[in-house]
């Protein structure tokens, strides 16, 4: 790591934009250990076969069909930031109003936080199913693994590493099966994501966008962890026990890290949509869970997260 050649990156930011992203790359890269890519055959053949094998179970789970990406890409942290500097670009387009003059200051502590944010999501992120949102309606969509922090993770939480690698593969082909499921749902979170970063842009807080943003969210997420506990094997519960602990973990400073940059935000998601599913699915079975993706008006409200039973009386 080159914290020297970081800060000299931030220290310089420039250009007309409110984030200079060549410098939010540098930073973030300048002060993350990349981590090690060298992957024997055997490990690159299972990936493969764990995403194949993820993709066979959920649809027969679910009864539903659909596509995962053509290829996957096994990643470094590096790689990663690189992939996910112009998500982040795209996302906060909306705030570089032309014609607004943005201060010298301004402009390198907004690229400082970037930096910050992107290097610490680095260095925990596992895997990622990335639906290209806001992307000008391209219709690809990539599916990412940081090999180096799912080693490490297997690691710390004391799992064998390729039985880790495949629950991470079948916990992100589960969002590919959602987007799939549903192909307004890229969409309809990109139209939010948007009006929430154009209400931020005239200074008003985006209330409505982003509550809407967080109950479409929670959905996906309570899916996704109905269907692993379902899809994944008969003895998951040590994985779930260990994940969830993670989740919930980490010392003090990194739990105010982790509440600061939304990651508490991210487990009530999913410990919120993993209630509301258990209880839909219990009335319903898998099938009838499946039914919240057929259109936008079918995804629960705030109320229904809390009171299952009315989203059950109201797609009756």
């Amino acid at each position: 790591m080159d914290f020297t050649t970081g800060l000299r990156a931030v220290a310089n930011a420039s250009g007309e934009e409110p984030v200079d992203w060549s410098a939010v790359a540098t930073a973030a890269k300048a002060s993350t250990d990349p981590g090690t890519l060298s992957l024997s055959e055997s490990e690159q053949a299972g990936y493969a076969a764990d995403v194949r094998d993820a993709r066979s179970a959920i649809s027969s789970l679910t009864g539903r069909s659909f596509a995962v990406p053509d290829t996957i890409e096994v990643q470094n942290r590096h790689h990663w930031i690189d992939a996910n500097v112009e998500t982040f670009r795209r996302v906060f387009e909306p705030l570089s109003r032309e014609g607004v003059s943005i201060h010298r200051l301004t402009r390198t502590v907004n690229t400082a936080t970037t930096a910050g944010t992107l290097a610490y999501v680095a260095r925990h992120v596992l895997g990622q199913y990335d639906p290209l949102l806001l992307a000008d309606g391209d219709p690809n969509h990539e599916l990412y693994f940081v090999h180096p922090n799912v080693v490490r993770a297997a690691e710390t939480l004391d799992v064998e590493y390729p039985r880790f690698r495949r629950w991470i593969a079948f916990h992100e082909v589960t969002h590919a099966a959602e987007f799939g499921a549903a192909p307004w749902l890229s969409e309809y979170l990109g139209d939010r994501l948007h009006e929430a970063i154009e209400e931020l842009s005239r200074y008003d807080v985006p209330r409505s966008s982003f509550a809407e943003l967080n109950v479409a969210m929670t959905t996906v997420e309570g899916y996704a962890e109905l269907l692993m506990d379902h899809a994944f094997d008969a003895e998951s519960a040590d994985l779930r026990e260990k994940l969830d602990a993670r989740r919930r973990g980490g010392d003090p400073l990194s739990r105010v890290i982790r509440r600061l940059l939304g990651f508490t935000l991210k487990r009530q998601q999913y410990e919120r949509g993993r209630a509301f599913f258990d209880t839909v699915a219990g009335a319903r079975g898998i099938d009838g869970v499946g039914v919240v993706w057929d259109r936008p008006e079918n995804l629960p409200t705030e109320a229904e997260l809390e009171q299952p039973k009315r989203w059950l009386d109201r797609m009756d």
